[in-house]
């Protein structure tokens, strides 16, 4: 009878309490997890998609090791160093390459048009040419200081390469490795300048046009000039270098950059 049905028994308020706290705690893991999961996605939803699991791997995820992710971008930037300065390196390298093609210097533009001008194109064509032979004799001697600024790279170093801008590898380099360049350029690039006969050329030109009535003298620190813009146009070839690395799957030419990259 309904009279005599016994009464349920009142829980304990601790059990009541501790079933309540294990309810938040599960919903609390639940949303942490959901949380945790979107913060991940579109952390790495902006990244390139070349650099994607190297930037898994430099996070901590299990497939490999941070030194692996690290030794891949060494290689990919001494492959893509090694390259930059073979192309450069040769004849021509520079001179008929119009990206990297050092011209005259800006504050010597007026003395290229005059002398143009006045029929003496050839002598300035003959300066141009010399200044670039210049800069392709001493590129050669980049490579060993690229290989040992590549070999001090850190696992920090290739977090932020990862994580950078598509020349980040390029930028650690240039950071790292310029100042030694032009130590090392300015030497072979001022022998080479004598050697090619650019000084020649170029007293001639600069002494063609200081003889031009009323024109203002121009006296530019050629090997200066050269060495600058040498280093500069390497770089462009790296960076382009880089970019080719990180977008086209063919220019992994090794096991582990397949790995670390595919």
């Amino acid at each position: 009878m309904v009279g005599n049905k016994r009464p349920t028994k009142p829980l304990p308020v601790n059990h009541l309490s501790h079933d309540f706290s294990l309810t938040l705690k599960t919903l609390f893991m639940k949303r942490y997890t959901y949380l945790l999961t979107l913060l991940v996605f579109f952390s790495c939803a902006g990244e390139a998609q070349i650099f994607k699991k190297a930037q898994d791997l430099l996070g901590g995820n299990a497939a490999f090791t941070k030194e692996e992710a690290a030794n891949a971008l060494k290689q990919a930037l001494e492959q893509g160093t090694v390259k930059g300065v073979d192309v450069i390196s040769q004849l021509d390298g520079y001179y008929k390459n119009p990206e990297i093609k050092i011209p005259f210097p800006q504050e010597a533009k007026n003395v290229e048009d005059k002398l143009r001008a006045l029929g003496l194109g050839s002598e300035v064509d003959k300066a141009v040419e010399s200044l670039n032979r210049a800069a392709e004799d001493a590129a050669s001697e980049a490579k060993d200081i690229f290989v040992a600024a590549i070999k001090g790279l850190t696992i920090q170093d290739a977090i932020n390469i990862v994580k950078g801008e598509e020349d980040a590898a390029t930028q650690y380099l240039e950071r790292n490795t310029t100042s030694e360049l032009t130590a090392k350029f300015s030497p072979i690039i001022d022998a080479s300048l004598k050697k090619v006969d650019a000084t020649k050329y170029w007293g001639d030109v600069m002494g063609s046009y200081n003889k031009i009535p009323f024109v203002k003298k121009v006296d530019t620190d050629l090997t200066a000039y050269v060495t600058q813009k040498a280093i500069d146009g390497l770089f462009a070839m790296i960076a382009k270098e880089e970019l080719n690395i990180r977008e086209n799957p063919g220019a992994r030419t090794t096991e582990l950059l397949k790995k670390v990259f595919n």
